[in-house]
């Protein structure tokens, strides 16, 4: 799973919500802001408690849209920002003045913030810190833009997401969840990472290093290809779940060797990642169905103790949940 570098960012009181600010400018690109928002978004919803919060800023604050007609009211940018992350998305336009925006970059930086730009707003930072390493990716139309003027930031590569370790560069479009699933990974379980891009129907969460599929080509994916259909596995086993000398089995690798890929991969063992991803599925029924508690804990494998195992995962008990739900409404 895609990690992010955390060596810059700023520590916070155990439970605080990470802070996380989205600046836009006007036309910017609906569905780069949906990546990001509806993501952390999941994130929130999936957790016992807000894991995230997020702010809406641009150069000049006030009312921002984008083409497609829909917009939002933002704050204006602050000299001394606070935030751990920072997404700047693009609005199709990579020369738009909006999207000058070194000193700002370099306040979060400053300030241990983790700086992450999408499509546009890379292809300017590129243009602008020419540097010649080509350790940076933009979407594979504005890389033929940046080769066509000759820009020095033009050699770069096709990857969907790329951590220097200050500044992380994407591709954006539909590789903007799976950069903030990736965000997300840092902070909760690779378990609730998955059951995340479950609700979004997110079929698989891309590396970084995969290729964009650009002009019709049918690029390598990267990943773990046994740890995959493992995992597969599990997803399809939620009411009866298969013992883990089973799925080896059924794989063809030895127990073993499936440890060592989720210690590698995932930093947890199979029995862990298999329970965790069980849990975090009866929360997701807990919140969005009018199944009982018990025809949740049996959906889900866990045709006794279910609440206790509920209570320790989530620290609350699932009739609290489900209380506490009804009284704010469901949905998404």
């Amino acid at each position: 799973m895609n990690a992010i570098d955390l060596s810059l960012l700023t520590s916070r009181t155990a439970g605080e919500p990470c802070k996380v600010d989205i600046i836009i400018a006007e036309g910017f690109v609906l569905v780069e802001l949906s990546g990001v928002v509806e993501v952390l978004r999941m994130a929130n919803r999936i957790g016992p408690a807000p894991v995230f919060d997020w702010t809406y800023r641009s150069v000049k604050g006030g009312y921002i849209s984008c083409r497609a007609g829909l917009g939002t009211l933002t704050e204006q940018l602050s000299d001394k920002p606070n935030a751990d992350y920072v997404f700047i998305i693009g609005n199709t336009d990579s020369d738009h003045p909006d999207l000058s925006l070194g000193a700002t970059i370099s306040a979060y930086s400053y300030r241990k913030a983790k700086v992450l730009l999408l499509s546009e707003a890379a292809s300017r930072y590129i243009t602008e810190h020419p540097d010649g390493s080509g350790d940076h990716t933009t979407h594979w139309e504005n890389r033929a833009v940046l080769q066509e003027r000759g820009d020095p930031g033009g050699e770069g590569t096709y990857a969907l997401a790329v951590d220097d370790g200050r500044i992380v560069t994407c591709a954006g479009m539909g590789a903007t969840v799976d950069l903030t699933l990736g965000l997300v990974g840092n902070h909760m379980s690779a378990a609730a990472v998955m059951t995340a891009a479950d609700i979004l129907l997110h079929e698989k969460i891309r590396d970084f290093k995969t290729l964009q599929p650009f002009g019709g080509k049918r690029l390598t994916m990267t990943g773990d290809k046994e740890l995959d259909q493992c995992i597969e596995l599990m997803q399809s086993h939620m009411e009866d779940p298969l013992p883990i000398s089973e799925l080896v089995e059924l794989v063809g690798i030895s127990s073993r060797s499936l440890e060592r890929r989720f210690h590698r991969q995932l930093n947890t063992t199979p029995n862990t990642y298999y329970r965790e991803l069980r849990l975090n599925w009866a929360n997701n029924l807990l919140l969005n169905t009018t199944l009982t508690i018990r025809e949740i804990g049996m959906a889900c494998g866990f045709p006794n103790g279910f609440s206790s195992l509920y209570r320790s995962f989530f620290g609350v008990t699932p009739t609290a949940i489900r209380r506490d739900k009804k009284c704010v409404g469901l949905g998404r």
